[in-house]
């Protein structure tokens, strides 16, 4: 199975949040799992690699050509897929994707978050969506996206599509056990 991990690239965070995500990649791999994922070396996304490369995973890292500058890329990989954008980027991590773990991280990782979460919504896939939630990182963006269904700016059903955990083995477990006929997205449309 090909398990994403969106997440930051600053090493200037938290150690906790890279020592977390080290332990997630090495989850994946003990699993039999790999990784696909941005391609960074450093950051949330360098700590998942790194993980994963401990227990022999896979790593898929997918970068533009711009990233391709000293240091910046994992160097790792099993293999290093580039794009000319951004948005190939992106549908690359999507398409060659089971399942997404939305990890701490910035902008960027938003942005990669909402739009597998708003493809999922408009039934353009139905993969196993999880926020690892570390040091409940993610605890005042579930609140706002809680707070947009009650004042009913999006479905109550939109936040069904997601798992929220801090746990590493359940984060796992939810992309392995995934029912899609539980998460029946036609049939959430309009609760």
């Amino acid at each position: 199975m090909n398990i994403c991990v969106y997440g930051a690239s600053s090493n200037e965070i938290d150690k906790r949040f890279l020592e977390a995500t080290e332990i997630l990649g090495e989850e994946i791999g003990k699993r039999g799992h790999n990784l696909v994922f941005g391609g960074g070396a450093s950051g949330v996304m360098g700590a998942a690699a790194r993980g994963t490369k401990r227990e022999n995973g896979g790593i898929y890292g997918i970068s533009p050509h711009f990233f391709n500058v000293d240091g910046v890329l994992y160097q790792e990989c099993t293999e290093l897929i580039y794009t000319e954008t951004m948005r190939e980027r992106k549908k690359i991590l999507s398409d060659m994707s089971d399942g997404f773990v939305i990890a701490p991280g910035g902008v960027g990782t938003l942005d990669e978050f909402f739009e597998v979460l708003t493809l999922k919504q408009l039934q353009r896939h139905n993969k196993p969506i999880v926020i690892l939630n570390t040091l409940g990182f993610y605890d005042d963006m579930v609140n706002m996206l809680n707070k947009m269904a009650e004042m009913k700016f999006m479905k109550t059903a939109t936040t069904k599509l997601f798992k929220v955990t801090d746990d590493i083995s359940e984060a796992i477990s939810y992309i392995e056990n995934y029912d899609e006929e539980q998460v029946e997205i036609k049939k959430l449309k309009n609760i």
